[in-house]
């Protein structure tokens, strides 16, 4: 705030004691383009009123205050004022959604992918998960652990895609990760178990989409 009022006031100064010929009012619009890069929408739209006030200052102590030139410039300042003042609008709440975006996938990601634990049996188990993109959109990553009674089953995966339809099956097929593993099945078993429902899963997809 402090710059776009210095340099209100720097130009209602310097354009009152400059020669007639020497116009800097225009400059003024400036100080709410700033502020709009620096703040949100109240303090741009304060500067903005503050720009316009000193524009028609300068023309009163000039004793142009009502020519044309005088009514163009405190126009063009208030129009642009606006616009920028829409604009701080419209990326604040972009902004809000976004954030609110981000924290919606962040919960539903530690909901899917749990911790997985330090030990399971004899395996010693450290895991780091770090999302390839800090973007609001929720990702297939998965990876899961299951213990049997002989040994500890993990599994490491990134479903094709973005968004709800990638964790929807990646939720399917971690589902049934756990509850097949957990039934002491056979690798091949397994495997033909994930594979069975991630294409009855896309199946009911298309029947309920057609």
């Amino acid at each position: 705030m402090l710059i776009p009022v210095g340099l209100i006031v720097a130009v209602c100064v310097i354009d009152v004691l400059s020669p007639a010929d020497i116009h800097l009012g225009p400059l003024l619009v400036a100080a709410p383009a700033l502020t709009a890069a620096l703040a949100g929408p109240g303090p741009t739209a304060l500067i903005g009123t503050l720009a316009v006030a000193a524009q028609v200052s300068i023309g009163l102590a000039r004793g142009v205050l009502f020519t044309e030139n005088l009514y163009a410039q405190i126009g063009a300042l208030i129009v642009v004022s606006a616009l920028v003042f829409v604009f701080t609008v419209v990326r604040e709440r972009n902004e809000r959604r976004l954030s609110r975006s981000r924290s919606v996938a962040a919960v539903a990601q530690k909901v899917l992918l749990r911790p997985l634990p330090p030990h399971s049996g004899d395996l010693e188990i450290a895991s780091l998960y770090l999302p390839a993109e800090e973007e609001a959109e929720m990702g297939g990553d998965l990876f899961a652990a299951a213990r049997t009674t002989a040994s500890t089953r993990l599994i490491i995966g990134d479903v094709r895609g973005k968004g709800l339809p990638a964790y929807s099956h990646a939720a399917l097929i971690l589902g049934a990760f756990r509850a097949a593993a957990h039934r002491q099945a056979t690798l091949p078993r397994l495997a033909r178990h994930l594979d069975g429902a991630i294409r009855w899963d896309t199946s009911q997809w298309h029947t309920t989409t057609h």
